[in-house]
Formats: structure tokens, C-alpha cells, sequence
């Protein structure tokens, strides 16, 4: 009998842990358009995946109030089976995205979920062993690199936009703002900048990454369908968080973008990333901040807007050589209302980036395209982000362009004007013409190098003002076909215009003009 009773003991002993297993365990109080707020979890940490049990499975929800007695988190997903009531535990995990090569030419949305129909993105490979490696994760809010990290930005980034190219340049790791009304054809801008890439051989390739806040399906799909056309999709990865998805997505898009981007740029490579558009990211932010009942600020915006976007665009960077020399380089986007830029979330992002496109309606309408307003639109990095070819032909252009506006107001009140006037006027003219671009055609830079080289040193100056174009073309097309190799290809392997070079192109462009 006594055996029994010390085997049973036994039995209980080998049972027993030195310290009991605690869950830590806290409850819904409160649902509503994608927020819930919960009672306990006293130890969650902000940006922490929770996870809450309903009666259909587990939805995932991101901590983002931590109040004294409560927790305010947004749902990741949908939200209409969530009840007040239902269990919720914490992950001890912060909200991160999978990154990879992998994702190169694919659409996903800001969880890192595939959207393009194209089955799963990372298969789990095993090694030798048996083990197998699951890819690598980038949390979604990340430090910025530290100024002893970074390196001055003295690389271009080429867009194959004429007028940026030569007068607002951007360089790898900068953060140039695209900011207009509605339709002044800002995605159009960023579209070129990642077609040009295919451009753009005499430098490292570059990794693009196309970020939908808030834009319409059908949109996307046709900037997708437009990247296959051109065959660019094989080097850029799109996010969609499209308008018919919940604020969470639109609130998580650029974050899932900037990670997959640091992920190429920690490699030592170089990667693009274009928000389309803050605008709507903050209108996502102010309405999760008001079911969250944070006090409303200026414009009904939270105080800490311009924190979230500053935070959020200073991981733009150039990384030193020790870092490995990647590079990130930004392109948000921001809507005005009316050309008004002197609005909140206009005036924040100007205040954060280093330079602004500023496309004008006006412009537009009157047939410039790109509708880019040179005396407003600015690159703080300026010519130090461009090629010497570009540096030294360009260096007058933007003076001759402002000069041209400013002759062209006085003239339209002026019933006379003298003969250097009116020559001054026309060259400005013919070159507001050779600025002009259709949409989907970047040029590559060295070909601008040469028209601008053959416009600014009046050698088209016995073409008419609306031939300008058709001689542009012709012009590009007979250096292509008959200067490749002495002209093109030293200005696009060396990025410098030398004596050689230079006087190879003077004699091209004579034979042009005799012909």
C-alpha cells in the first residue's frame, strides 16, 4: 500500500515545473472602425503585435496607445468579428515585413502579403542539415542611419526628366518632395524617374520601390501593367494600399516600403522609393488618431504628425563606405489643394526634404509638360548630385530659363522691344521647347548633355520655334545612329564632357544643321 502511495509521488514530482507557466492575459472593452482597446497587458510595448481570439480565429492587432490603465491597437486586417469581450495575449514581437530578393517584381500589400495572383513569395528553404531558413524580417519603424554613418549625397540619380535633370537634380540618398494639385502629373514624374532606370547603364542599378497610399485599384494596376510594358517591373517591387483597403493599410504602406528598401540599401546596393502620396497617409494617421481619441492639433491632425513623417523620411540616406556605400532615395509625393503650399502637411514635408518639384496647374494647362514651375522648385543638394558633362553644359541653363520669364512678362506689356530683347526671348523660347516631354519617354542623360550643349551655344538658332521638337528628335535620332561610339558612349561610361568629346559633338552638330 505504502509503495503504491510513493509511486503516485513520484509520479506528481516528475510532473512539477520549479516555476508555473503565466499567460499574460487582457480583455476588448471597446470596437470600433478598426480600433479596440483593451483592459491589462500592462507590459506591451509600442508597435507590438497583439493577437485577439474571436470566435472565427485570431486577428492581428498592432499596439499603438499605452495609456495608464488600457491599451489602444489597430486591427490588421478585418476587424467585424471582433467583440467586446474577447481574450486578447501579446506576441513579444515588434510589427516587422519579409524581405528579400525574392520580392523583386511583385505586388504585395503593406503585411507583405502577394496581391498580384502570383502564389507565395518566400518558399522555406532547408540546408545540409535539415534545418530550414526562414527569410530574413526588417521591422517597419527602424533608426535612421547617424550623420557618421552617412555620406554626402554626390551620386545622380537620373530621372530622364529634361528639366529636372539639368535643373533640380537628385542624387542617390536624397529626399526630393514631387508636391502639386490633383492631375499636374506628379505619379507621371515618379514613373519616368523609375523607367530611366533602365536608362541609366553607366551606373550601379537601381532597386524601385512604388508605395499606392490610398490610390485607386485600377490606377495600380495600370502602373503595373505600364512597368511590364516597358519591361521595368523585372527591378521594381509595388505596395498596394488601395482606396477600397482599411486606414490601417494606408497608415502601414510607406513603413513596409522604407523596410524592404534598407533591406537593398544595408546590402550596399542602391534602391528607390516613391510615396504616392503623404497626403492621404496623413489623412489615414488623423483618423486613427481620432478613434483613438489623441487631441486633435491644427487641421484636426495630431501634434505628432510631422514626427511620424520626419522619422519616417530621414532613413533616406547614403551610407558611408565602412556601411557598406548603399544608397535610399525618397520621392513622397504630396497633394495641394488650389496651389496651396502653404498647408500643414505641404509645408512639414518641404521642412523635412531637400528640395521640392513643384508642378503647376497653370502650366499644365498651357501645354507644358512637365509642369514644373523652375522659379518655386528647388534641389538642395543641387549641382553636386550631377555628372561634369551635365554640370557644365546645365550651369547656365536655369539662369537663361528665369531670365526668359521675367523678358517674356515685360515684353507682354511692352509695345517695343530691342533687338537683343527680342533675340533673348526667342532662344528662351526655343528653350522652354527642347524642355518639353512627352510621358513615359525619359531621355538618357547623355543625350540631354548634347541637346542642351546644341541649344544653349545657338546653334538651332535659324530653327523656327515650333519645329523645335521635330528637330530635337531628328537630332537625337542622327547621334544615336551615326555618333554612338564617339560621342554617346564616352559622355555615358566617363559622365564628363572632355576636349575630345566636346569637339566631336561641335562637329556632329554642324554636319546636323548643314543637312
Amino acid at each position: 500500500m505504502s509503495y503504491e502511495i510513493i509511486e503516485k509521488l513520484k509520479k506528481e514530482i516528475e510532473g512539477f515545473k520549479d516555476k508555473p507557466e503565466w499567460d499574460e492575459v487582457g480583455r476588448v472593452v471597446e470596437v470600433g472602425d478598426g480600433i479596440v482597446k483593451i483592459l491589462g497587458l500592462r507590459n506591451a510595448v509600442s508597435q507590438e503585435i497583439l493577437t485577439v481570439e474571436t470566435a472565427h480565429g485570431t486577428r492581428a492587432a498592432l499596439a499603438l496607445n499605452l495609456e495608464e490603465e488600457s491599451i489602444g491597437a489597430l486591427i490588421l486586417g478585418d476587424f467585424l468579428a471582433i467583440e467586446v469581450g474577447n481574450t486578447v495575449k501579446r506576441t513579444g514581437e515588434v510589427l516587422s515585413i519579409e524581405v528579400g530578393d525574392e520580392l523583386i517584381g511583385r505586388v504585395i500589400d503593406p503585411l507583405g502579403n502577394p496581391v498580384d495572383g502570383r502564389g507565395p513569395i518566400f518558399k522555406t528553404a532547408s540546408s545540409k542539415d535539415g534545418a530550414s531558413h526562414k527569410p530574413q524580417r526588417n521591422p517597419l519603424e527602424a533608426r535612421a542611419p547617424s550623420v557618421l554613418e552617412r555620406e554626402s549625397v554626390n551620386v545622380p540619380l537620373h530621372t530622364g526628366i529634361k528639366a529636372i535633370d539639368a535643373m533640380i537634380p537628385i542624387g542617390r540618398g536624397q529626399r526630393e518632395l514631387i508636391i502639386g494639385d490633383r492631375q499636374t502629373g506628379k505619379t507621371a514624374v515618379a514613373l519616368d524617374a523609375i523607367l530611366n532606370q533602365l536608362n541609366d547603364k553607366g551606373r550601379r542599378p537601381v532597386v524601385c520601390i512604388y508605395v499606392a497610399i490610398g490610390q485607386k485599384e485600377s490606377k495600380v494596376v495600370r502602373i503595373v501593367e505600364t512597368l511590364k510594358k516597358y519591361d521595368a517591373l523585372k527591378y521594381t517591387i509595388v505596395i498596394s494600399a488601395s482606396a477600397s483597403t482599411p486606414a490601417a493599410q494606408w497608415y502601414l504602406a510607406p513603413y513596409a516600403g522604407c523596410a524592404i528598401g534598407e533591406y537593398f540599401r544595408d546590402k550596399g546596393q542602391d534602391a528607390l522609393i516613391v510615396y504616392d502620396d503623404l497626403s492621404k497617409h496623413a489623412w489615414a494617421y488623423r483618423q486613427i488618431s481620432l478613434l483613438l481619441r489623441r487631441p486633435p492639433g491644427r487641421e484636426a491632425y495630431p501634434g505628432d504628425i510631422f514626427y511620424l513623417h520626419s522619422r519616417l523620411l530621414e532613413r533616406a540616406a547614403r551610407l558611408s563606405k565602412e556601411k557598406g556605400g548603399g544608397s535610399l532615395t525618397a520621392l513622397p509625393i504630396v497633394e495641394t489643394q488650389l496651389g496651396d503650399v502653404t498647408a500643414y502637411i505641404p509645408t512639414n514635408i518641404i521642412s523635412i526634404t531637400d528640395g521640392q518639384i513643384y508642378l503647376e496647374s497653370d502650366l499644365f494647362y498651357q501645354g507644358q509638360r512637365p509642369a514644373l514651375n523652375v522659379g518655386i522648385s528647388v534641389s538642395r543638394v543641387g549641382s553636386s548630385a550631377q555628372t561634369k558633362a551635365m554640370k557644365k553644359v546645365a550651369s547656365r541653363l536655369k539662369f537663361a530659363h528665369a531670365q526668359f520669364r521675367e523678358l517674356q512678362a515685360f515684353a507682354q506689356f511692352a509695345t517695343d522691344v530691342d533687338e537683343t530683347t527680342r533675340k533673348r526671348i526667342l532662344q528662351g523660347q526655343k528653350i522652354n521647347e527642347a524642355l518639353k516631354q512627352d510621358d513615359l519617354a525619359p531621355v538618357p542623360f547623355e543625350k540631354q548633355t548634347a541637346l542642351f550643349y546644341a541649344v544653349l551655344n545657338n546653334y538651332f538658332e535659324n530653327v523656327a520655334v515650333e519645329d523645335i521638337k521635330k528637330t530635337e528628335n531628328a537630332f537625337l535620332e542622327y547621334l544615336e545612329k551615326f555618333h554612338e561610339n564617339d560621342v554617346l558612349k564616352p559622355m555615358r561610361e566617363t559622365g564628363a564632357l572632355d576636349d575630345a568629346t566636346e569637339a566631336k559633338l561641335k562637329e556632329a552638330i554642324t554636319k546636323f544643321i548643314e543637312k
